[in-house]
């Protein structure tokens, strides 16, 4: 029987997913253009990376060390990829935006994937 935190992190990986999403969206609709404050976006990369970096080193048992690896992995990559908004030419934001949109779908994908197939959550025969 799934418990209430095991429902909150399906329900966190769905979200991932659909905010992903959303920035590919962004990206197709050609709606970006260069930020009014890159201070705050650099801030924000900065912060991923750091939340990544530290999910990466914490300890996780065996059974929860690939989900723990991909969620720290995704937050580094999109880090890296919101740090080269500001940074690099206008031309690149939609593509920079629809790639750190993919990663998040793919992370939401991955993450639904390895909690379906969760020892947890088969039933024991």
């Amino acid at each position: 029987m799934p418990t209430t935190a095991k429902l909150f992190q399906l329900l966190n990986e769905a979200i991932v997913l659909l905010l992903g999403a959303l920035l590919i969206l962004l990206a197709i609709s050609g709606r970006v253009g260069l930020p009014t404050r890159p201070a705050a976006l650099i801030a924000l990369g900065v912060i991923f990376l750091y939340w990544g970096a530290r999910a990466w080193v914490r300890r996780e048992s065996p059974t929860h060390c690939v989900p723990a690896k991909i969620r720290a992995g995704s937050l580094v990559l999109v880090g890296l990829l919101v740090l080269g908004i500001p940074l690099l030419p206008l031309r690149y934001i939609p593509t920079l935006l629809g790639s750190a949109g993919v990663v998040l779908v793919f992370r939401g994908i991955l993450g639904v994937i390895l909690f379906a197939r969760s020892k947890e959550l088969r039933p024991q025969t």
